[in-house]
């Protein structure tokens, strides 16, 4: 158990009358330093692959905002900011190693993002999330609350990977490790995109979305206890299945569903290997 664990817990148990505003303040600093560095995360995977919750890091997060009054940042009047006082916009230094491009990009504290994480303007990336080394955020992107990113994502123009704070046992949007995830994408809900998987542009990933798996003849769908998982490899891109009941089928129409058309290769170029698919 980690030494804030308890104290986090006991805090935000209290609900609004907290018994010691001063020392759920000193708790929640060392908190959120913690979470800012990457020492504490909102979901962690083990050894067997899966993905284990930390609720008590959301409870700290959720314990941060009741704490937090409402105050002015910024370096002037043109560029200024109202928001809550626990989570400020966090500002790098040439020791972190995080490369921000210039060009209206935030990060809240409460944030990690691990050396060589590179940031094109403008994207946010909110509390709780964590992004691992060697990823590109792309120019209007967001990371959502507590989303976990691997190493070496690549998330593309106007992709969205939502976050999910509340209930604070539900796990978050976790993409693991060398994703493509193409431009205007959307990752909600909880969804789990497996390592290597690409994702073209477009595709949208979501509890309730269907994804059919064309090469293995499998159709997959979260279910009350698991989330919507996209298979380690995957190649997937946007589709659409016949609505076959009622007046849509009299009018021949389609709703709109992921589809995956292939396996990545481990001799083939994601983007290359993408671009023929869709041709």
């Amino acid at each position: 158990m980690h030494p804030l664990q308890k104290s986090i817990q006991k805090f935000f148990a209290e609900g609004p009358a907290i018994s010691d505003a001063v020392e759920a303040n000193r708790v929640f600093r060392d908190f959120r330093a913690a979470l800012t560095n990457g020492e504490i995360r909102a979901a962690e995977r083990s050894p067997d692959g899966s993905w284990r919750v930390n609720a008590w890091v959301k409870e700290g997060i959720l314990l941060g905002f009741r704490l937090g009054e409402l105050t002015e940042t910024g370096d002037s009047k043109v560029l200024s900011f109202v928001d809550k006082s626990t989570f400020p916009v966090h500002h790098y230094n040439l020791a972190d190693r995080v490369r921000v491009v210039p060009g209206g990009s935030s990060i809240r504290m409460g944030a990690y993002l691990a050396p060589s994480v590179v940031c094109m303007p403008p994207m946010f990336v909110n509390v709780g999330a964590y992004i691992d080394e060697g990823s590109m955020i792309d120019s209007h992107a967001l990371v959502g609350s507590c989303a976990q990113l691997g190493k070496r994502v690549h998330l593309s123009a106007a992709a969205q990977v939502g976050g999910v704070l509340e209930p604070v046992n539900a796990a978050p949007v976790i993409v693991e490790d060398d994703v493509l995830v193409g431009g205007n994408c959307g990752i909600y809900e909880g969804t789990l995109v497996r390592a290597r998987a690409v994702l073209g542009s477009g595709v949208i990933l979501t509890r309730s979305t269907p994804l059919y798996d064309v090469p293995r003849g499998e159709v997959y769908r979260a279910t009350a206890d698991k989330p919507l998982t996209v298979p380690e490899n995957a190649v997937v891109v946007p589709g659409s299945r016949a609505i076959t009941k009622g007046k849509a089928a009299e009018w021949g129409l389609s709703v709109y569903t992921p589809v995956i058309v292939k396996y990545r290769d481990d001799k083939t170029d994601a983007s290359v290997e993408l671009e023929d698919l869709l041709r």
